[in-house]
């Protein structure tokens, strides 16, 4: 049996140095794109092992959020670009700078690798920007991804830039720093949007206001929007009545339409469903008998919503519209967007309905009628409607008497209360009030001492039968 040795440590070390030597073999050259995880985190600098013999760093500031934290930590892995090639050390950047020269500047136009440039100052059309010690033009509308608004703004500030025209031997090199930006935003928007779920709770800013909704931003280049019907559980005919562009708002992610094609994605919002529901405590703010104010909301056949409290409607029906008039037709009385005030007449928290009455709140004209129209009294009233059994008078705004035709017949003045028309004055007493019922007899009142009105009774018996024949005598007088 042969013996097995164990190899030499010089042998075992001479393995592992070939076996390093080839797997790091790559080489790189300035403005090239590489990966690299990292394997150390000093004070001033941060390690990165790209895959070369030589140690990668990049400075531990150009990879600070803008909070001032790094937010790395070792294994963690970064795509950077090659700024700086020495014997002992690779620099990396998140931009190609330095003096590189033209063939720098070309390389990283041809990879399309960002630079860092220097704007100096603005000129027809856009800027002159310095790129690794060359001139560089930027058109005004590639400085930004917004409208510049002050182009002095940008001057002496320092960009990252992607290089867009490389011509004449780097005598003509045109850059743009939005064309930059907007990759950045992309990659940004595509991170939002995979971490982006139904269900989420966001803050974020409203943008602009549609008819339809409010637009607002949730992230760099995200805009969901907020369907009228979702801003608020008050029921409102336009979103500038509850919002404002600029204005900081919460938001639930009810629905997301991944994009598809050149159609961006849809992000579908609430406002709404983040607020408490007014009916949970609809039943502590309104009772029964409560007189309220409230806005129209909405005119139908048989009556008007009325929202008395935001998320809070009810209706009035037709039939409570007034205790003076007859409303044969809502819009008679009221109109979308006015202001009324309501009595409360039931709540129903299961069917979430709420009946209201606007005659109630004004009040019942009837509850003071036998004190404004005693029996015996002589009043004025407006002929309101001709039957066959009588005429119809309007004695005061919602109180309507009846002139029976038996009593006009006895009158002396039968003739001329029979020629009344609709519209005309007639002077009347009043018999009987019966307010249960809602009811007042007249009798005409064109005769005689205010008493008199007791002889066109049916009923009368004795000393008003005498009564009676008394006026009519007086009558017959003077016709003589």
């Amino acid at each position: 049996m042969t013996e097995q040795t164990e190899p030499s440590t010089e042998e075992s070390f001479a393995a592992l140095l070939d076996a390093y030597s080839v797997e790091k073999s790559v080489e790189v050259r300035i403005g090239d794109r590489v990966k690299g995880r990292i394997v150390s985190i000093g004070k001033d600098t941060v390690f990165v092992d790209t895959g070369t013999k030589i140690d990668a760093v990049v400075d531990k500031a150009e990879l600070l959020d803008a909070e001032g934290r790094l937010g790395l930590s070792e294994g963690d892995e970064l795509e950077l670009y090659v700024a700086a090639v020495g014997e002992n050390e690779i620099r990396l950047s998140r931009a190609v700078s330095g003096a590189g020269g033209a063939q720098a500047l070309r390389e990283a136009y041809q990879k399309k690798a960002p630079v860092e440039g220097k704007v100096k100052e603005p000129c027809k059309g856009g800027f002159i920007v310095d790129i690794m010690q060359r001139r560089a033009f930027c058109p005004i509308s590639q400085i930004d991804i917004v409208p510049v608004q002050d182009p002095a703004s940008h001057v002496g500030a320092t960009y990252q830039f992607l290089v867009t025209r490389f011509e004449d031997k780097g005598r003509n090199i045109v850059v743009s720093r939005r064309s930059l930006l907007s990759r950045e935003l992309e990659a940004q928007k595509k991170k939002f949007m995979e971490s982006l779920k139904s269900g989420d709770v966001l803050d974020g800013k409203v943008t602009r206001l549609m008819p339809y909704g409010a637009f607002v931003a949730l992230a760099p280049g995200v805009e969901g929007m907020v369907h009228v019907s979702e801003i608020s559980y008050s029921r409102t005919a336009l979103p500038e009545e509850v919002l404002s562009p600029g204005d900081r708002v919460r938001v639930k992610v009810l629905g997301i339409e991944p994009a598809a094609g050149e159609k961006p994605a849809k992000i579908g919002l609430s406002i709404r469903q983040l607020e408490e529901d007014p009916w949970l405590s609809a039943e502590e703010k309104l009772r029964p008998g409560d007189v309220v104010k409230g806005r129209v909301t909405r005119c139908m056949n048989f009556g008007a919503f009325v929202e008395i409290a935001p998320g809070l409607e009810g209706l009035i029906h037709i039939s409570e519209m007034s205790y003076t008039r007859r409303v044969m037709k809502v819009e008679e009385l009221l109109t979308a967007g006015d202001t009324v005030t309501v009595s409360v007449k039931a709540v129903d928290l299961e069917k979430r309905r709420i009946a209201l009455s606007l005659k109630e709140a004004e009040g019942d004209p009837w509850a003071e009628a036998i004190e404004r129209f005693p029996a015996g009294k002589r009043v004025e009233g407006v002929v309101e409607k001709r039957e066959k059994f009588g005429i119809f008078v309007r004695l005061a705004p919602g109180i309507t008497g009846l002139l029976p035709l038996g009593a006009i017949r006895r009158s002396a003045a039968a003739a001329a209360l029979e020629k009344l028309r609709e519209g005309e004055t007639v002077l009347v007493a009043v018999e009987e009030v019966n307010v249960p019922k809602r009811r007042i007899s007249l009798v005409p009142a064109n005769a005689g001492e205010e008493g008199d009105w007791q002889s066109f009774s049916p009923s009368t018996k004795g000393s008003f039968g005498a009564l009676a024949e008394k006026l009519q005598s007086a009558l017959a007088g003077r016709r003589q």
